[in-house]
């Protein structure tokens, strides 16, 4: 006799959901991303190269991927499709179009897209990437079901008629990768600015030419035509470099001339610069080394690095997986097929093989040694 009796499933509303559609709760999806989110973010990716260099470095270290078809017969004109299915008016197949929605699912935290459909002759025209800030996703008539709405020009909501074609993902929350680095972003950008005008101030070199006439020699009268005629030299003596000219600087008199700033030393900046740069790469769980920087690592703790952006990769890849099997789904639906299809994708580097293989190896040679056990046995 069992110890848990089964519970059988009622067709009533869910009470959870019931509840948190009474009460107002989280039933519809994040809010869409706002208008100055979307220009703050971009602003941000064009001011700090580092992170722009992040993202598409994480958007191609995701791999390749192939479609592949339930159907075997269908799986040459499934390739076609992929290969050639026009993406807006810049691009074509189905790797540009992911490249450039995992770009904004990355920046914004969400991404749209949509599957445009040819009337007249019944197939899928192309694909088209949408603009975030510009649809927003509610809840629809059931919980599990979205209703998209597209903000018009004139300031006028719309519903969207078919929003089967649309495409959706977006991150935990739907947040950006992004969130909390323009205030990090911002004081990284201030040392630099500081760096540049103290440069401008002590790096390009500037003198202080100073004339002290003897006391008896009565030039006090002329002081002010002796500063004048020494400026003029000095000057004729400086500008003459540009044009591949060598002057030298003659005076008569006691004449002083220092470099201005010489005595004073810039500020070391590498302390504070790198705290900042950890925090921006520690939130795009990048290692350092594949941005160019030149930290020092041991080679155990660059393999766990790796390990991490193996993890995040395929994360991002549990994302985008659903979207590209919806629209491999809606090809073989528009030829008439009942097939489905799913995505392998490829290894995510070369230490991947190495590994499986090393791997492979071990387990062979151990199987090898048991069997040579048994059989002396």
């Amino acid at each position: 006799m069992s110890l848990f009796r089964k519970k059988k499933l009622s067709a009533a509303v869910p009470e959870l959901i019931a509840a948190q559609r009474t009460h107002g709760g989280m039933t519809a999806l994040p809010p869409a991303v706002q208008p100055f989110e979307k220009e703050l973010y971009d602003r941000l990716r064009c001011a700090v190269p580092i992170i722009d260099a992040a993202i598409i470095k994480i958007i191609r270290l995701t791999g390749g991927f192939h479609v592949v078809c339930s159907d075997e017969k269908l799986q040459p004109e499934l390739d076609r499709f992929m290969d050639n299915v026009p993406v807006g008016i810049s691009g074509r197949s189905i790797g540009f179009f992911i490249d450039n929605f995992m770009d904004s699912l990355l920046t914004y935290g969400s991404a749209v897209g949509e599957i445009a459909a040819d009337r007249e002759h019944d197939r899928i025209a192309g694909l088209w990437l949408g603009d975030v800030t510009s649809v927003n996703i509610s809840a629809g008539a059931d919980p599990f079901s979205r209703r998209y709405s597209l903000k018009c020009s004139d300031g006028q909501v719309r519903n969207i008629a078919h929003p089967e074609r649309i495409l959706y993902a977006s991150l935990v929350g739907g947040h950006s990768i992004l969130r909390g680095l323009p205030a990090l972003s911002s004081i990284l950008l201030r040392i630099y600015e500081c760096i540049g005008q103290n440069f401008d101030r002590v790096g390009n070199v500037r003198y202080a030419v100073t004339y002290k006439p003897p006391a008896e020699s009565g030039d006090f009268a002329y002081s002010s035509d002796r500063a004048r005629q020494i400026a003029h030299e000095w000057a004729d003596g400086m500008n003459s470099a540009r044009h591949g000219q060598v002057k030298d600087f003659v005076a008569v008199g006691d004449v002083d001339i220092k470099v201005i700033g010489a005595e004073n030393q810039l500020f070391d900046t590498d302390v504070p610069v790198r705290q900042l740069l950890e925090q921006l790469i520690a939130k795009l769980s990048i290692p350092p080394f594949l941005l160019g920087l030149n930290w020092s690592s041991t080679e155990r703790m660059s393999a766990q690095q790796a390990d991490i952006l193996t993890s995040e990769l395929e994360y991002y890849r549990r994302l985008t997986s659903p979207v590209i099997c919806e629209i491999g789904d809606a090809f073989l639906c528009s030829i008439g097929s009942e097939a489905v299809c799913h995505v392998d994708w490829d290894n995510i580097n070369l230490q991947d093989e190495t590994s499986l293989a090393e791997a492979r190896l071990k387990n062979a040679q151990a199987k090898e040694i048991e069997q040579r056990l048994a059989a002396e046995k």
